[in-house]
Order: C-alpha cells, then structure tokens, then sequence
C-alpha cells in the first residue's frame, strides 16, 4: 500500500488550510462515469484535497476503490479524505476522514487514529463548538442551500447559519449543501475558503476544465 505524501496530523491541516475546492465524489452522481476518471480530473486541476464518499457500497468495494484513490492522490500529494469509516482510512493511509454527527463520536475516532485529520459536519453552532471541543481538525458547515446529495432533519442552514458560525472558529472549516459556481462569490463573501462541491464537479462534461474555472473563482 503506497504512504501518504504528508508525515503527520500538523502537515495534513496546513495543507487542508490551503485548499480552495474540496471535491467530494460519489460514483452515483458521476453521470454513469467511473468516479477514477473524475478523481484524474479534479487531480490534474491541481486540488489539494478530495473526499471519496460512497454511501451505497460496502466496506469491501470502498476499500479496493480507494485503493486506487490513494494511488492517485498520493501521486499529485492530495489530501484523500475518506467519508464516514476511520477503519477504511486506516487500511488506506488514507490522511483523513470526514464524520457526520451519527457516525462513530470524534473523540472514539482520535483514540482509534490520532494521525488523522478529523473532519465533522456540523449544522449549528452548538455542533461545531463540540466539534471543536473534541478534537476535529476541520469542521464543515451546511448544507448552506437546498441538495440532493446528502439529507438532514435541519434542511438548507444558509448563509446566515455561516456567518454565525465561522467568526469564532479556531479551525479550518469548509461549506457544502447544493454549492454552485455563482454562489462562490458569496461564500467567500461570508468568509469561506474551503468550498466542497459534488454534483457542479462530477456531473460536469469536462471535470478537469470545470475544476480549474470554479478554482479561478478565488482568484477574484
């Protein structure tokens, strides 16, 4: 199994910090694609990081995918983030893993994996005060708008939800939830840095171009 291109949690946050685009991909929103070919695209536009999230295969078929995805990612020295299981990120020297509020607790997680940067979903500030309390390297906040892709009770959070949350934050945090190209302009607005995106990526005709145009957004 390949290492990972970053030595230790410290290296794996700053190199989070410096992430613009966070592309998370799921093999059900590649348009038929296999999610390898969107993972070369979103690489070759020069993102930092990258979470591969399957939520209908089992452990099995996300461990011999990922495989692949450590292969890559380490080749191009990405972040490979995995969703939701700290055993498969293991397995994977995979350099993260990104937590939602009923998988396994943050601190259960650091004890299994203290190496790994620890990302957690949080949808109001109590959750991400907790989040940072126990340990995450990295809060996400959202869903900021309406999506498909990922269901919670508290629906689209918003805007406002952001700009409460992020002024007292002594982490990185990234914003997802139905994230489009236009609303980028406003997400940095409101203090965003790190933007994860899944279908305006994966369903793209060119994934490599569209990448690299969403990433030339942050340049404005």
């Amino acid at each position: 199994m390949l290492k990972s291109p970053f030595t230790d949690l410290d290296e794996r946050i700053k190199a989070f910090a410096q992430a613009d685009i966070y592309p998370v991909i799921s093999s059900e929103f590649c348009n038929g694609r296999h999610p390898l070919e969107v993972l070369r695209g979103v690489v070759s536009a020069g993102v930092k990081v990258v979470q591969l999230r399957e939520k209908n295969l089992c452990k099995n078929k996300i461990y011999e995918l990922g495989i692949e995805y450590r292969k890559i990612t380490a080749e191009h020295g990405v972040l490979l983030i995995i969703n939701d299981h700290t055993d498969v990120a293991l397995a994977l020297n995979a350099d993260g893993v990104h937590l939602g509020q009923e998988d396994l607790p943050l601190v259960a997680a650091k004890q299994i994996a203290p190496q790994l940067l620890f990302g957690v979903s949080t949808h109001d500030p109590h959750e991400a005060s907790d989040a940072v309390r126990d340990g995450a390297g990295y809060i996400n906040i959202g869903p900021i708008y309406p999506t498909s892709t990922k269901h919670v009770s508290c629906g689209a959070v918003g805007i406002k939800m952001l700009k409460s949350i992020a002024p007292g934050l002594s982490i990185p945090f990234s914003v997802m939830g139905g994230i489009k190209a236009q609303h980028i302009p406003e997400l940095l607005a409101a203090g965003a840095r790190q933007i994860a995106m899944v279908t305006e990526i994966t369903k793209a005709d060119d994934v490599m171009k569209k990448t690299m145009e969403l990433r030339s957004l942050f340049r404005k």
